[in-house]
C-alpha cells in the first residue's frame, strides 16, 4: 500500500459547494496550496476564560510501528531477534540508540522533542493499547477508532461529535471544531465542523474582489439567513461558509511569527499545526483540531535507523513539539492526544518492514497530562503473551480518550462512548 494513501489533497472549504458553483460557471474558486505560514492571527475577542481545553487530535493514518517509537528494550531477545534490521538500540548503545524512559522502555532517538516533554511532566505514554476490534483492515479500524464503537458498522456519528453535541455550550464560532483537510475527520460526523486546509482558503490571499463576488452568488444561489428549521443543508453549508469568511477576514493579514523559538518543520502537518496554534491563540472559540499526519504504513525497508521511518517520526516529533512550544502557558488548557488505527507486527517481514498488526503506543501532552509517566499494563512480547504475533491491547483506546473527555473536556456524558465504562488510568487532572 503506498505511504501516500492517506495524504489529503488540498481543497476549498465545501466540495459540494464549490462543484456547484463552478458547474454552473458563476465562480471559479482556484485552489490554493499554502505550506508556508499563512496569515497572523490578531483578533481576540473579550470573553471568559475556557470552560474545558482545546482538543488537538492527531490521527497517524496507515498504522503507525509502535515498536519503532516506543522501545521495549527490556524485552531483550523477544524483541531483538524478531526485529533483527530494523529494532532500535537499548539506551546506551552507541549512536541510534533509544532514549531512556526507564524500566527497560525507551522513545526513538527521533523523538527527542517527546522526551524533553516526558522530563519536564507534560506527556504521558500510554503502551498496549488500541481499538479491540481485531481487523487489520486500515478502513475498518480508522472507522472504529474514529466512532468509538468498534465492531459496530451501523454506528455513522464519531466520538467527537458526539461530545460536541451533548455538552451544553454558548459557544457558536464557526471555528468551534475544525477538521485541517479537504473533509472533515469521522470523529466529527455528526456535528457542526469545518474543514479547513489552509486558512488563506478562505480569503483566497487578499484577492477581496474574487472574495465580494463569491459572497454575492452565495447569497444569491442559497438562503443563507434562513433559520436551521427553514433553510437546507446546503443553505446551512452557504451559511457556515459566509460567517466563517467573516471571521477570518477580521484578523489581521500579517505573517504570522511563533513564539518561543518555535520552529516548525516545512510540513503540510506542520503547517496545519502551527494554524491550530493560530486559531487557539486569537481566541475565535476553537474547542476541536483534528489533523491527519499519513505515511505509516511501512511495509517495506521502514528504515527505522537512519531511513524513512526515522525522519518521518522526527517531522511528527519535531512539528509537535514546535507547536507546545509555540504555545507556551496556553498549554496549560490545551489537551495534544495522538493515535494511530493499529500497530504492526512484532516481527519483521521479509522485505526488512512490519506488516499489519495489533496493540500499539498513544501520547498525550499538555498542562492537564500528568505527564513523565507510563500507562497501561505491558504484556511482553514473550510469545505466549502475543495476540496472533502481535502485540497484545490490555487498555482500551476508549479507556484513555473517555477519561480526557471526562477530565479535561468536562463531559461525562455516556452517549460519547455508549456501552463502554472503564475506571480512569490517571493520566489527566480534573480541570478545576
Amino acid at each position: 500500500m503506498s505511504r501516500s494513501l492517506f495524504k489529503v489533497p488540498s481543497r476549498f472549504h465545501s466540495r459540494y459547494l464549490r462543484t456547484r458553483l463552478e458547474a454552473q460557471g458563476i465562480i471559479n474558486v482556484p485552489t490554493i496550496r499554502t505550506r508556508k505560514a499563512a496569515p497572523r492571527l490578531a483578533f481576540a475577542p473579550v470573553g471568559s476564560g475556557p470552560v474545558r481545553d482545546v482538543l488537538v487530535c492527531v490521527f497517524q493514518r496507515g498504522g503507525m510501528d509502535g515498536l519503532s517509537a516506543f522501545i521495549p528494550y527490556g524485552d531483550g531477545a523477544n524483541y531483538y531477534d524478531a526485529r533483527p534490521d530494523i529494532a532500535v538500540k537499548a539506551p546506551g548503545s552507541g549512536d541510534g540508540s533509544a532514549l531512556d524512559l526507564g524500566g527497560g522502555f525507551g522513545l526513538h532517538p527521533s523523538l527527542a522533542p517527546f522526551k524533553a516533554l516526558y522530563d519536564a511532566g507534560q506527556l504521558a505514554v500510554i503502551r498496549a493499547t488500541g481499538g479491540v476490534d481485531p481487523t487489520r483492515s486500515h478502513f475498518d479500524a480508522m472507522r472504529y477508532m474514529e466512532q468509538g464503537v468498534p465492531s459496530d458498522k451501523t454506528v455513522s456519528s464519531g466520538w467527537i461529535a458526539r461530545h460536541l453535541q451533548s455538552v451544553a455550550t454558548q459557544n457558536t464560532s464557526p471555528l468551534r471544531a475544525v477538521g485541517f483537510g479537504s473533509l472533515v475527520q469521522a470523529s466529527l460526523r455528526g456535528a457542526s465542523a469545518l474543514a479547513l486546509e489552509s486558512i488563506a482558503d478562505f480569503h483566497l490571499n487578499g484577492r477581496y474582489d474574487e472574495l465580494a463576488a463569491l459572497r454575492s452568488q452565495l447569497e444569491s444561489l442559497y438562503q443563507v439567513n434562513a433559520s436551521p428549521a427553514s433553510g437546507g443543508l446546503l443553505d446551512q453549508q452557504a451559511k457556515l461558509v459566509l460567517e466563517t469568511i467573516d471571521l477570518l477576514q477580521t484578523l489581521e493579514g500579517t505573517a504570522y511569527v511563533p513564539e518561543n523559538g518555535a520552529l516548525y518543520p516545512d510540513d503540510d502537518f506542520a503547517a496545519q499545526l502551527k494554524q491550530a496554534a493560530q486559531l487557539i491563540k486569537a481566541n475565535v472559540g476553537l474547542e476541536i483540531a483534528c489533523i491527519d499526519v499519513g505515511g505509516w504504513d511501512t511495509h517495506e525497508t521502514q528504515g527505522t535507523n537512519g531511513g524513512y521511518f526515522s525522519d518521518h517520526l522526527a517531522t511528527f516529533a519535531n512539528s509537535i513539539g514546535a507547536f507546545c512550544a509555540d504555545l507556551g502557558n496556553a498549554m496549560s488548557n490545551v489537551t495534544v492526544v495522538t493515535m494511530s488505527e493499529f500497530g504492526r507486527r512484532v516481527e519483521q517481514n521479509g522485505s526488512a518492514g512490519t506488516d499489519h498488526g495489533h496493540g500499539n503506543v498513544m501520547f498525550a501532552m499538555g498542562g492537564g497530562v500528568n505527564g513523565g509517566q507510563m500507562y497501561g499494563p505491558w504484556p511482553t512480547l514473550a510469545p505466549e503473551a502475543l495476540n496472533d504475533g502481535d502485540v497484545d491491547i490490555r487498555t482500551d483506546q476508549r479507556q484513555v480518550l473517555a477519561e480526557l473527555v471526562s477530565r479535561r473536556l468536562v463531559n461525562s456524558d455516556a452517549s460519547v462512548f455508549p456501552n463502554f465504562t472503564a475506571p480512569p488510568l490517571g493520566i489527566f487532572r480534573p480541570r478545576t
